[in-house]
């Protein structure tokens, strides 16, 4: 199998997402915080350097106000953080964008990024297309992400059915999508997750409907 060199990405696991309107619904946030959890003690146990992003907006903001009790992490999350993580603040969806992270990756010689966090319909979507062009691999654990429902003009979705079907979209092309399980094994023998591509899931598709 293919080695990696991963680093874990805990993408905004702030408190917002645990109160308020952005709520995480599904999967269930307190269960995705558990999986988490347990991807950062695995992180440690192998050596896998990790990296934490916030994203932060100016003072008065509804939400992710600088320095606000919604912008902190999870005070679980905040606990269980190793000694000297890699911090990162942003104001776009991607990681990327602003952050200094692809330059933190290069300098760490890491070619895949690990996804976990919040939200599934936006920043974990958002950083999955933002690595593409960069030249990052991208591996995202359905049961450590999570999205909320939604509805607006153009139509309304559960939450379910938004983490499902981005599941589904992500590793047909732009990322490894697994278990928090099948990536625990990955880590611990330092090899990559195999995801889909556009043409096998196209043809998958195709046959299923």
């Amino acid at each position: 199998m293919t080695e990696s060199r991963r680093a874990l990405v805990l993408v905004d696991i702030q408190n917002e997402y645990f109160t308020g309107p952005l709520e995480i619904q599904y999967p269930p946030r307190d269960a995705s915080l558990a999986r988490i959890l347990r991807v950062v003690d695995v992180a440690g146990e192998a050596g896998i350097p990790v990296a934490v992003v916030q994203h932060e907006l100016p003072d008065g903001a509804p939400v992710f106000a600088g320095g606000s009790a919604g912008w902190e992490l999870h005070p679980e999350l905040e606990a269980a953080l190793p000694a000297d993580p890699a911090r990162f603040s942003k104001n776009y969806a991607s990681i990327f964008d602003g952050t200094g992270m692809a330059d933190w990756l290069r300098e760490n010689s890491i070619d895949t990024v690990t996804l976990v966090g919040f939200m599934t319909n936006n920043c974990i979507i958002g950083s999955a297309v933002g690595a593409e062009p960069l030249g990052f691999a991208v591996e995202v654990l359905s049961d450590a992400t999570g999205a909320i429902h939604i509805s607006n003009e153009a139509g309304s979705v559960s939450a379910e059915q938004v983490h499902t079907t981005l599941m589904a979209v992500l590793n047909s092309n732009l990322a490894a999508v697994a278990t928090t399980d099948a990536w625990a094994e990955a880590a611990a023998t330092g090899t990559a997750l195999q995801g889909s591509d556009l043409g096998s899931s196209a043809m998958q598709g195709r046959s299923e409907h």
